[in-house]
Parts: C-alpha cells; sequence; structure tokens
C-alpha cells in the first residue's frame, strides 16, 4: 500500500492516478515521502521503475551486517533499522523497515506497523507541518522513533517500579502463585527492555551513517538535528543498559524469595521429621515381640511409654527453638 506526503499540500495525498513507461507510476517533484506498508510485489516493482533504483526486498532488509544494512548505491542512500512493533502487547517484536534516500525524496519499507509511524504521521497530517524535502522527514522520523523508545522505556521503569513494590513490601505474604506471576512480569520487562535497547543502537548506527553521507554534507542545520538524536540515543542507550540492570536484579531478588520459601516448607518437614523421630524409636522399642519385657506386666507400662513418646517430641522441638532454628 502507497502513502506519499506532498510537501505543498502538507498531507499525505494518494498517489497520482498516471503511469508512465511499463505501467511505473509518474512521481512529482512535490512528493517528498513514499510510505510503502506490506507493499506487494507489483507496487515495489513499480516504483523502481519509477525512480529508477532497487528497493530492499523483506529478505535482503533481515542482513544484520552493517555493509547490507546501511550503504550507497547508484546515488542513493539505504538504510535497515530494528524497530519495535507492539510494544503495548506481551507479545513485542523487532521490525526490520527500509529507508532510501534518493534525489530529496525518502522511500519508507515496511511490514509492521510501529507505533512512532502511526503518531509521526497522524502528528503531521494533524498540524500540517512543513517537510522541505526527504532528508528533513527522515531525521524528524529519526526523532519520533527516539522519542517512542524514550516512552517505552518510561514505561518500563514504571512497570518495574510497581512490581518491586509489590515484591518487597509483601515480603513473606506471598504465595508462591503469587510469586510466579511477578517472575512471568518481570521476564516480559526483560524482554522488552533488551528489545528496546537493540532498537536504540539500530538507530544510533542510522544516525552515524548519515553524519559521514554526502546527503547531510553541507547541511549545518541537519548535521545539529542529527547529532542531538545521537545524543539522545546514547543516553537512552545507557539508561535501558540500567534498567536493564535492574531488572536482572529484582528477578535475582524474585528468586531468591521463592528459594526462601521453598526453604521454610522443607525446614517445616525436616522440623517434623526429627520431633517424631524419638517417639517412633519408641514405640518401635515398645511393640518388639519379646516374651520378657519388664514392663509388659506393669499396670503403669503403657501410660509410661506414651509420656516417654511425648517427652521425646517436646525435647527436640524445645532445643531447636533455643537455637533459634525456628
Amino acid at each position: 500500500m502507497y502513502r506519499v506526503y506532498s510537501k505543498h499540500a502538507q498531507n499525505f495525498v494518494p498517489l497520482p492516478d498516471p503511469v508512465g513507461p511499463a505501467g511505473a507510476p509518474v512521481l512529482t517533484d512535490d512528493l517528498i515521502w513514499i510510505d510503502l506498508e506490506h507493499p506487494t510485489a507489483d507496487e515495489e516493482s513499480g516504483l523502481e521503475r519509477a525512480l529508477g533504483i532497487e528497493l530492499p526486498t523483506r529478505e535482503e532488509m533481515k542482513d544484520i551486517e552493517p555493509s547490507s544494512r546501511l550503504y550507497h548505491e547508484d546515488g542513493a542512500a539505504y538504510l535497515t533499522g530494528a524497530l519495535l512493533a507492539n510494544a503495548d502487547s506481551d507479545t513485542p517484536e523487532l521490525t526490520n523497515v527500509g529507508f532510501v534516500l534518493h534525489h530529496g525524496r525518502l522511500v519508507t519499507i515496511r511490514y509492521a506497523e510501529p507505533r512512532a509511524f502511526r503518531l509521526f504521521s497522524a502528528f503531521a497530517q494533524r498540524t500540517k507541518t512543513v517537510l522541505p524535502s526527504g532528508n528533513a522527514t527522515l531525521i524528524a522520523l529519526l526523532e519520533a522513533m527516539v522519542d517512542r523508545n524514550a516512552e517505552i522505556l518510561e514505561g518500563a521503569g514504571a512497570s518495574t517500579d510497581e512490581i518491586s513494590r509489590g515484591i518487597f513490601r509483601t515480603a513473606g505474604r506471598r504465595s508462591g502463585r503469587q510469586l510466579e506471576e511477578a517472575l512471568t512480569r518481570i521476564a516480559l520487562r526483560q524482554d522488552l527492555t533488551g528489545k528496546c535497547r537493540e532498537s536504540l543502537v539500530s538507530i544510533g548506527r542510522m544516525v552515524s551513517f548519515l553524519l559521514a553521507a554526502p546527503e547531510f554534507a553541507q547541511d549545518a542545520a541537519a548535521r545539529q538535528q542529527l547529532e542531538s538524536v545521537g545524543r539522545d540515543v546514547s543516553s537512552l542507550t545507557d539508561h535501558a543498559s540500567f534498567l536493564s540492570t535492574r531488572i536482572s536484579f529484582l528477578l535475582d531478588a524474585a528468586l531468591g524469595l521463592v528459594n526462601i520459601e521453598q526453604n521454610q516448607i522443607i525446614k517445616i518437614f525436616s522440623v517434623v521429621a526429627v520431633i517424631f523421630l524419638p517417639p517412633t524409636l519408641v514405640a518401635s522399642s515398645y511393640g518388639m515381640n519379646f516374651h520378657h519385657m519388664p514392663e509388659l506386666q506393669w499396670p503403669y507400662g503403657y501410660p509410661m511409654a506414651l509420656g516417654l513418646m511425648v517427652v521425646s517430641a517436646i525435647l527436640p522441638y524445645l532445643w531447636f527453638k533455643r537455637q533459634g532454628w525456628l
């Protein structure tokens, strides 16, 4: 699906109907941003003919080598970034988005809908934001992506605080099931933070590539914007690392509480077993089938045996209590 931004209309407009040779769409000079969302093979090939360049395929954007993600070819700059999608759900994912700068026009190719794109597009249409060129559009998109990652990290930090308070303020009163739920939430936060950090690293590489690109060599204002974005990415990456370390500590603490709870259960079973061991010994002794036993004919033999079992159970309990084991 095509979405085309016109700098004159300051809005997204339909792709012009006229087609050129071999069915290629005719692109006017005022169309500075072409967004392809889930493009079909025909849409991608038609746009390639109109632009006179090749666009990266979905498979090509999956390459992880820097040389396959950031490069110049046929007068165009090609960038591939990893952006977070479905960050507000329990199944966040990283999706590869292609960016192509060609003669002042930006082309984006994506097979998911990162929220940064949706928010930026809505903001640009609502406020009639002036985007003079594809270069300025790309910088604005990078800023929107960084802002979205900052929002995600802020939410992850607030959620981590909530989990931390729930674990430590009610320590000793939480059931095993509650701790299991807390562990699940911690694992989800760790996964989200890790993916967010990976996205920030990808955006940082894109910014570094653009700072060295000839498209921005003579544009001091654009370079200043890119440097500001780079500083934001660096600070957010550090914050993501701090948050990841904090979540790891919280995970270790939650696992420690689970182990303490399990040790308490095992200790109870061990104490009960030791307490009942002496009475069992007494009962076993008087349950032996010997004909000549001193207490066999004694009228008080049975009460004595019961008393001996009670005393033998109480003495270990008092000893454990005195040692502070209970």
